[in-house]
């Protein structure tokens, strides 16, 4: 057998060792469905364990929108656009009332169906009673007190990266070549989020809160042969901080500064310190 049907044979194997049973491999077992909190959630859901100084008032929660202005043609916004549903979460993990503004398509059909009477409760009813309806009564809807708008203005790519680069190879193995090389990166991305009185639209506090996101590639590449045929093997892992994670916690972050005066300011730190964060003043 020549060199060079010896180093296919051999690389054959070793492909086979490595894939063992690949065309009969059974399926990964899925992942488990986990509850979708960041690391200030158990800070909210302390606040809501505790009393408040005065009773918590009805908030709503308006547009947070995507300020960054970036977008790739292929694959659309690089940022979530549901940062308004983070912020309805973060208040619901602190038990405070909420009420609803982002979405009232359901309200508003219901309330054209109730205005031409043809809304009831008891439908199995119908054509039974002249007052079966539901009625269209004043002040049934409730206000909010406060409520909270903004956006994520910033997403600033590589704004720090390092890496290294080597190789090696040997004057006995002509042809034969290792390399190896290794790249971090860092992005970070903010939030700006204010609370407005809804009576008087006076913008009760403001606060902006950013996060550092962290990415790391690693590559290995291994060249060499004979004369008459080629060896190539390369692999690699990269992995990076999930980006919209990290708006979600910033989301829940600046909530938490906007509703924690609700509470004591003694209540406030002791929250955050049980949830392992510490008290930032914006």
């Amino acid at each position: 057998m020549t060199p060079s049907l010896r180093l296919f044979f051999a690389l054959s194997c070793a492909t086979g060792a490595l894939m063992p049973g690949l065309a009969t491999a059974a399926p990964p077992p899925p992942a488990a469905v986990t509850l979708n909190e960041t690391p200030v959630t158990p800070a909210l859901r302390c606040l809501a364990r505790r009393p408040s100084l005065n009773g918590l008032p009805r908030l709503a929660v308006g547009r947070i929108g995507d300020l960054t202005g970036k977008v790739d043609f292929d694959t659309g916004a690089k940022i979530t656009q549901g940062a308004s549903l983070f912020a309805v979460s973060a208040l619901g993990y602190a038990g405070v009332p909420v009420v609803e503004r982002l979405d009232n398509s359901v309200a508003e059909i219901e309330l054209n169906y109730a205005r031409q009477k043809l809304l009831s409760d008891t439908p199995e009813r119908a054509g039974q009673s002249g007052d079966n309806f539901r009625p269209i009564l004043a002040g049934q809807i409730a206000g909010s007190r406060y409520y909270i708008v903004g956006g994520i203005t910033e997403l600033n790519y590589n704004i720090r990266s390092d890496g290294y680069d080597a190789a090696i190879g040997s004057q006995a193995l002509p042809g034969a070549q290792g390399q190896i090389s290794g790249r971090t990166y860092v992005l970070n991305v903010a939030v700006d989020l204010r609370l407005v009185n809804t009576q008087t639209q006076q913008v009760v506090d403001t606060v902006t809160f950013q996060q550092q996101v962290i990415g790391v590639t690693n590559d290995r590449r291994l060249t060499g042969g004979s004369e008459d045929i080629g060896l190539l093997l390369q692999g690699g892992n990269s992995r990076q901080e999930p980006l919209q994670m990290s708006v979600r916690e910033l989301v829940e972050r600046s909530v938490y500064h906007l509703i924690a005066p609700l509470w004591t300011a003694a209540d406030g730190r002791a929250c955050l310190g049980e949830a392992g964060l510490k008290e930032t003043q914006p």
